[in-house]
């Protein structure tokens, strides 16, 4: 695959707060690493700190170990099967709601959520020597209570010893216990600068990339200047809850990240699958109109239309293909190529076809008609996934 990604260039990587969801993010910067993307600097907010620090430190072993088997446990002083109920839907017995609610009070009522746990976690995970002889420039952002007022702090001229407490700074979410640090008090960035991009923009950084996971916070309103790119790779799943500090989600977050930073480097298409697009627009549209005959007429009869020999292929291109798109919730400036995959990624979901690889159209459809011929067609498929299930052996074709 060839990538869309400029890799002469060197990238500004903007981490987003979110607490647990943070997995994702080391996901998508093992794709941007092994692609060959070059970082000169890094700004994070909360976890996007700590995660900012892993990436300064170019150990990606560590970043994935830590996320493959974080626990609620390792972030705050709770029983870890206490926890885990709050976010299992099957747990949610009224007695188990009670005792876990129960338990939440009682540690805000002691002054929040004891965070001794992610002090170690930071202390054993990150090295303040590797992240000071890295050339990967490091911002973090915090808000200190005691100046009332954001810091963006360049995390290499803080004094020695201290660049560990000011990670925890930035990650002091609400209802954690707040201790001051260095004889001042400090709240999650995310409260005033959830995405801290403009860190970056003010230091002149032209090529950004974010990595997006939609933490609870306030996001800044920027306005990009004029000749700077902004690349964005952002989950098209659910990351769970900021709390749910679960390994097993974790892990599939982390997988999320990394074929959606694929996706954002190498252009692939789909909403749900991952797919490379080798083809010319005309193509789709030839798979298309070279559905048989008889998959065409029901489908033009199913939605009213004429189909009369006359009429019948430009009922087909002119009306029912709109249709579909529509009812595919396609945007306005849809093509032929888009609809297209619309209709495979449709039947591959429905056939369960596994999501996480890059598959060429041609690879996805015949894996998607490799499960029906195994297990036959699902209940609840639709039915003009027959235009490109059934399509005429052969090259002939029709006029259009």
């Amino acid at each position: 695959m060839e990538p869309r990604l400029d890799l002469t260039k060197e990238y500004g990587l903007v981490l987003e707060g979110g607490g647990a969801k943070g997995a994702y993010q080391i996901g998508a910067w093992k794709a941007l690493k092994e692609a060959g993307v070059k970082i000169k600097g890094v700004s994070g907010t909360s976890v996007g700190a700590l995660n900012g620090a892993l990436i300064c430190m170019d150990d990606l072993e560590r970043a994935e170990n830590l996320w493959a088997n974080i626990s609620y446990s390792q972030i705050i002083n709770v029983d870890d099967e206490l926890m885990g109920r709050l976010f299992d839907k099957s747990q949610m017995k009224p007695e188990f709601l009670r005792e876990t609610l129960k338990e939440i009070f009682r540690m805000l009522g002691e002054g929040g959520m004891d965070i001794t746990p992610l002090r170690r976690l930071i202390e054993e995970n990150i090295d303040e020597d590797l992240i000071r002889k890295s050339p990967v420039e490091f911002y973090s952002c915090t808000y200190s209570l005691t100046d009332r007022k954001e810091l963006n702090v360049d995390m290499k001229t803080v004094p020695e010893g201290q660049m560990k407490d000011m990670l925890l700074a930035s990650a002091y979410l609400p209802g954690f216990k707040n201790e001051k640090l260095h004889g001042k008090t400090y709240v999650d960035g995310g409260a005033t600068n959830v995405l801290p991009m403009d860190v970056l923009l003010e230091h002149g950084y032209q090529d950004l990339i974010l990595l997006r996971i939609f933490g609870v916070g306030r996001e800044k309103k920027v306005s990009i200047p004029e000749g700077v790119s902004v690349t964005e790779i952002a989950p098209r799943g659910n990351l769970g809850n900021t709390l749910q500090f679960d390994a097993g989600k974790s892990r599939k977050n982390m997988r999320l990240g990394y074929y959606d930073a694929l996706r954002a480097i190498y252009g692939l298409q789909g909403k749900i699958y991952y797919v490379e697009q080798t083809r010319e627009e005309c193509y789709y549209l030839k798979q298309l109109v070279q559905a048989k005959p008889e998959v065409r007429a029901a489908l033009l009869e199913a939605y009213e239309l004429d189909r009369s020999p006359e009429q019948e292929m430009r009922s087909f291109v002119e009306l029912l293909l709109p249709l579909l798109a529509v009812e595919l919730k396609l945007p306005k400036d849809w093509n032929y190529s888009s609809l297209y995959l619309a209709i495979l990624e449709t039947a591959a979901r429905h056939c369960k076809v596994h999501r996480y690889r890059v598959y060429t159209v041609q690879q996805l459809l015949e894996e998607t008609k490799r499960k029906i011929g195994e297990n036959g067609i699902p209940e609840g498929m639709p039915d003009c996934v027959q235009l490109i299930l059934d399509v005429k052996s052969g090259d002939e074709e029709e006029e259009i």
